[in-house]
């Protein structure tokens, strides 16, 4: 058998080489002596016996089973040729599935276009194929327009004539009242109503008495005109049957025959940690912002809502709301109780501080300076409860004097709005912090930082909260962890942090329990994490609410019941 012979019965059993180069791998370098000779291009066939017209190759391939020849090699790629012009050097834009086409379109085309489909039905066909209609859309509404763009349409002055709004005839000079008085240019527009008639038998300079819960909206309730709110324009609401029991007490009065634990003192029993909800309170139509229970007994808890009322609860007889207060024209921001609680202070966003009487309801006085304050704060001592502090949206904490209703100093050193005021040393000082990243002490009455804590890895502290033994305090950090500081000299201690949950971008409140075993704190995700004061560790993660636990108190006479609020509108009691 000849060469030939052999290699076209090679060819056949075997087309692609592959027993071969697996047995034997790809030499591209042969030996010739001392030195290397090295092989530019593999064999080539001199023919082709299977009659391949394609070129299917290994890399590691030393031999061409095909010789495709030069013409072949320079024809066009494979698929769909540009059928509408005769240019023909877009080949890479062809693809199987169809053409694609290069357009070209300025901006401002585009847009013309695309607002004249989207507003008047019709467009300009961008295809360059001959046969393509030259408009997509509707046609009858092109034909009206003459086919123009929405840019180029101009109404004719007859038009603008006809549709421009008219006013009211002016009237006779001489007519005073009645049809065909003189309106000259206070003449109304023509489809101007008239205001909405009210309900037959409603007053207009009269207070509506308010429903205790929310009531449905119904589709008429725009023709009721709802009460006015803003300064002088307060009222309040008692949900009870009688103001007084059977003896003249009010709900002031701390239920002693319920909890004889009230008369003891606070945080003299062990504390732990609360795992059911033994009650909710439901009034609320908009998110929880801060709750304070009434100072020394804890037997009524005061509420601010975003739904721009505050309400106060009963907690230890049957859990019913007592009194609402309105006044507040937008959501309430801060609450806080006066040493007896028989007044407190509330803020809110519409730029106004509000004092109210607890038993009565009244609102007392206002006080404003035209900016929204975020934090109040009595002063502690017995002898200053004329005296509060009003951390402002305008980087300042202002003193007000309840008296005589004036500011009596302005402490102004932050960069940023003010976002907690803490009274430390026996109330001789106080701490506050801000969106500015720091943490600055001041003297009373001196507006003069003694203390400026900043550094570059801090993060905004929006709560703090004084330990119960009065020495330390416990800041709310975004960075998701809770710092402590000595009161008394303000240092941070390194030694102790507690971390675990996740705060940031909400100003969650910090909790103490009574003894000051347990630390506490809300988070974003609903839940309610406890920590050992000693070890750091997190003792408990209780599931609370179905979005961020924004405030919380500890009952001070009891072992291990906490109240909770958050932006779900509802305010719950753990035991």
């Amino acid at each position: 058998m000849s060469s030939d012979e052999d290699n076209a019965a090679n060819i056949s059993s075997n087309p692609f080489g592959i027993a071969k180069s697996s047995a034997n791998p790809a030499k591209r370098v042969k030996l010739d002596g001392p030195s290397l000779t090295v092989v530019a291009a593999p064999d080539v066939l001199a023919e082709n016996p299977l009659n391949q017209s394609s070129l299917v190759a290994r890399p590691t391939d030393t031999q061409m089973l095909v010789n495709i020849p030069h013409e072949d090699m320079l024809k066009p790629i494979v698929g769909p040729e540009n059928p509408f012009t005769e240019k023909k050097t877009l080949y890479n834009q062809n693809t199987l599935a169809g053409h694609v086409e290069e357009l070209s379109m300025d901006e401002t085309s585009f847009r013309q276009q695309h607002l004249t489909h989207a507003i008047l039905g019709y467009a300009a066909n961008p295809s360059e194929d001959p046969n393509a209609p030259a408009v997509v859309g509707s046609l009858e509404a092109g034909e009206r327009n003459n086919f123009a763009t929405l840019a180029s349409i101009r109404p004719s002055k007859a038009v603008k004539r006809e549709n421009k709004r008219k006013r009211g005839e002016v009237g006779d000079l001489e007519v005073v009242e009645g049809e065909g008085a003189y309106q000259g240019p206070w003449a109304k527009w023509e489809g101007d109503d008239d205001a909405p008639e009210l309900p037959e038998g409603w007053d207009e300079h009269a207070m509506p008495e308010l429903e205790p819960e929310p009531t449905t909206i119904v589709p008429n309730a725009s023709k009721r005109r709802m009460p006015k709110v803003g300064p002088g324009n307060e009222s309040t609401i008692f949900h009870g049957k009688s103001l007084t029991d059977y003896q003249g007490r009010t709900y002031m009065h701390p239920p002693y025959s319920v909890a004889p634990q009230l008369s003891q003192e606070a945080g003299t029993q062990e504390c732990f940690i609360p795992k059911a909800c033994v009650h909710t309170w439901t009034g609320h139509t908009a998110g929880v912002s801060a709750i304070r229970l009434f100072p020394q007994t804890s037997h009524l808890l005061l509420s601010g809502s975003m739904d721009n009322k505050i309400k106060l609860w009963d907690v230890y007889n049957e859990g019913n709301c007592l009194r609402t207060f309105l006044g507040h024209g937008r959501a309430v921001k801060d609450i806080t109780f006066s040493n007896d609680g028989r007044r407190f202070l509330s803020c809110g966003f519409d730029r106004y501080i509000k004092l109210w009487d607890t038993e009565t309801g009244q609102c007392l006085k206002n006080f404003s300076n035209g900016k929204m304050a975020h934090v109040l704060r009595f002063h502690p001592d017995q002898d200053k409860q004329n005296i509060f502090l009003a951390g402002m949206m305008d980087k300042k904490i202002i003193q007000y004097d309840i008296d005589s209703g004036e500011i009596t100093q302005e402490y102004d050193q932050h960069l940023g709005p003010v976002n907690s005021i803490t009274f430390v040393d026996e109330n001789r000082r106080f701490v506050t912090t801000s969106d500015d990243k720091t943490i600055r002490a001041w003297d009373f009455d001196i507006p003069v930082v003694i203390k400026y804590i900043a550094e570059p890895y801090m993060h905004s502290m929006p709560a703090v909260t004084l330990h119960p033994n009065k020495k330390t305090f416990a800041a709310q950090s975004l960075d998701n962890q809770i710092l402590l500081y000595n009161a008394d000299n303000f240092r941070q201690n390194r030694k102790k942090r507690f971390a675990g949950h996740s705060v940031a971008g909400y100003a969650c409140q910090i909790g103490f329990s009574p003894d000051g075993k347990w630390i506490s704190s809300g988070d974003a995700e609903g839940n309610m994490v406890f920590w050992d004061w000693k070890t750091c560790r997190i003792k408990s993660k209780l599931r609370c609410h179905s979005k961020v636990v924004i405030a919380h108190e500890w009952l001070q006479h009891e072992t291990s019941k906490v109240v909770t609020a958050s932006w779900d509108g509802l305010i719950k009691l753990w035991d």
